[in-house]
């Protein structure tokens, strides 16, 4: 079963939002909206959307400052402006400050689609979309949903599978326990997090992750979780709980 792919929005205009999340949705893809550049910081952020739609006029820091920003700490993540601005100049400053495509309002559904679709295409090159590189001992097929471990399978469910894939996509990476139950749970973020902590407690009692083997799932206070390969000697972003 693949995973639906989660396309995140910014756009403060409700009505343009309602009907670009239709045309999202109705192409078999999840909507995350956030209607200011604030609501995006606050949420989920990046590391929990595969694309983001940015429109260029936004009350505070405009599209543009936004993802200046963003490619700061992320280059890969695929960004397409969708905007009302059809200015030549501000299609090539926008290009130019890194954005992967530019789409005039307003958009038309068969056009969306393909400009997302084709700009993920061009994020995961096609020898690299089912499987998870540089992890050893474990191996993934994510097109099987299988796992390795020194070679040997590991039978897992598929909320554990999930959540592990989740986790070494982002290794080295903060996760908070909002945006596992939103990306791996499917549920909003008011939900109890007693059933993160009870699944991360048995992937790393499963699969020695605990700091004793070559990977690390650990505990960050207040924060989440990070998956961290332990010969790794890069000093932690912020301190983890001894959990």
């Amino acid at each position: 079963m693949s995973r639906t792919l989660q396309i995140g929005l910014v756009e403060d205009d409700p009505t343009q939002a309602k009907i670009i999340a239709t045309m999202i949705q109705n192409a078999g893809m999840d909507c995350l909206h956030y209607a200011t550049e604030l609501d995006f910081r606050r949420r989920m952020g990046p590391e929990s959307i595969d694309l983001l739609l940015l429109d260029w006029n936004l009350p505070g820091v405009s599209g543009l400052e936004l993802l200046k920003e963003l490619r700061q700490s992320n280059a890969t993540l695929p960004v397409i402006f969708l905007t009302g601005n059809d200015q030549e100049e501000d299609i090539v400053t926008g290009l130019q400050a890194g954005a992967d495509d530019y789409i005039v309002k307003p958009a038309r559904a068969a056009e969306l689609v393909a400009r997302i679709n084709a700009a993920l295409r061009r994020a995961a090159p096609p020898s690299q979309m089912h499987m998870i590189d540089g992890v050893e001992p474990f191996g993934f097929d994510l097109e099987r949903r299988r796992l390795t471990l020194h070679g040997e399978p590991v039978e897992l469910t598929d909320r554990e599978f999930d959540l592990l894939v989740f986790l070494f996509q982002r290794r080295g990476k903060v996760v908070s326990r909002e945006t596992l139950l939103s990306q791996v749970w499917r549920v909003g973020p008011n939900v109890a997090t007693r059933s993160v902590d009870t699944y991360v407690s048995r992937l790393r009692k499963r699969l020695g992750l605990q700091g004793d083997s070559e990977w690390r799932l650990e505990g960050i206070y207040q924060h989440g979780y990070r998956l961290v390969r332990t010969s790794s000697d890069e000093a932690d972003e912020v301190p983890a709980s001894a959990g």
